[in-house]
């Protein structure tokens, strides 16, 4: 019901009460126009909402952040009495908004509804309710959306990284404490080093050389790049309008191109993500990068492991990585103290600091640390 269908109420009972009191046939033809309106609006909403079709779809299920995507709705009446425009409560990407539709008699009337994907995730799209109205707008009826809403994935965007470096490979600049080699096959020989493990050496051909000979083993793989992603809920956006959003955003753009940047190189990435929503991403060839895409779209950022036990966690990869990427919103002690303990198990590591105040004073002494420790430290301010 309206405030219209009230004042119309009123005026009726008072051309009946005009119409008995003083007997006059116009106040009781005000009356009959005024009925006839009342059941007409009443008619005529009751039957639209029985007999009133709407689908609502999205031109795709996909799109970078930051593109535009449409929502199509159509609506079918085959009610023979007309109704005024339907009103649609819309669920879209950029928050809640209310959209007026008109409707034919007998059929289809479709429009489109174009939004913009500003933030990475997962997103539904659509009417979660209409509002059926008669011309008079004097009765008005919600009816609710009850299929699922069509779901649209808003995917992160790269952007450009330096390359990551990896330690030297035993090409007669082989690391004492770490070899990815495969021991079962030996591929040659060469002079005894300083530091070499006495197991490599080839005692036999030793003793007919007359100095020592080291075996030298095939390296079956590249070593791989770890990606770490704090999957957990990002600190620091409680001050910037739209700032989580924003900071998730970061998150996922920054692994990314990290991992966009290796594979372009066939060097094998690996994501573990240690989120509500737990998986882990391995590839070694751009072509896979549109997996690595979805599965950050669909990570929550919220709840998950702590992210200094995630790094604990994946210090017993660190024999067969080759470089570390390390991407989080916090910087404490923890935190400092776990990456430390990754750098000095022998990969080089890339520390990267998501935040809206890369200047504040208090993150000296933690970035200071990383730093002597030989650990890159990069700054990502979310746009």
């Amino acid at each position: 019901m309206t405030g219209r269908l009230y004042t119309v109420l009123l005026a009726l009972v008072s051309m009946l009460v005009s119409a008995l009191s003083l007997g006059g046939q116009v106040f009781y033809l005000f009356s009959l126009v005024l009925g006839a309106m009342l059941l007409y609006s009443l008619l005529s909403v009751l039957l639209a909402r029985n007999m009133l079709q709407v689908k609502q779809t999205t031109d795709v299920t996909e799109r970078e952040r930051g593109e535009t995507s449409t929502l199509h709705m159509e609506a079918n009446l085959k009610s023979p009495l007309p109704i005024a425009p339907l009103q649609f409560d819309l669920l879209l990407p950029g928050g809640e908004s209310r959209m007026a539709m008109d409707t034919g008699i007998f059929s289809k009337r479709s429009a489109a509804f174009p939004f913009r994907l500003q933030h990475v995730g997962v997103f539904p799209v659509g009417a979660q309710s209409f509002w059926v109205s008669d011309v008079f707008g004097l009765f008005r009826l919600r009816k609710k959306w009850k299929d699922p809403l069509p779901q649209v994935v808003s995917l992160p965007r790269p952007f450009g990284v330096e390359r990551l470096k990896f330690p030297p490979q035993d090409d007669g600049n082989m690391l004492t404490n770490r070899s990815g080699e495969d021991i079962t096959s030996p591929e040659d020989t060469r002079n005894y080093r300083q530091g070499d493990a006495l197991k490599r050496i080839h005692w036999k051909l030793s003793q007919r050389m007359g100095e020592l000979i080291v075996r030298r083993f095939e390296v079956p793989s590249p070593p791989d790049t770890l990606i770490l992603m704090d999957c957990s809920d990002p600190v620091g956006g409680d001050s910037q309008e739209d700032g989580l959003m924003r900071l998730r955003d970061t998150l996922c753009e920054t692994a990314l191109s990290a991992a966009k940047m290796q594979m372009e190189d066939n060097n094998p990435v690996r994501v573990p993500l240690y989120g509500a929503r737990t998986g882990e991403f391995q590839a070694d060839h751009a072509g896979n990068l549109q997996l690595l895409r979805e599965e950050l779209a669909y990570q929550l950022f919220r709840g998950g492991e702590p992210f200094e036990k995630t790094l604990n966690v994946e210090l017993r990869r660190m024999r067969r990585t080759g470089a570390t990427v390390i991407i989080t919103t916090r910087l404490d002690a923890q935190v400092v103290e776990a990456v430390k303990n990754i750098r000095l198990s022998g990969p080089n590591v890339r520390y990267y600091y998501v935040t809206f105040t890369p200047d504040a004073p208090e993150n000296t002494p933690f970035i200071s640390r990383l730093q002597h420790h030989l650990v890159e430290v990069c700054y990502v301010t979310p746009a």
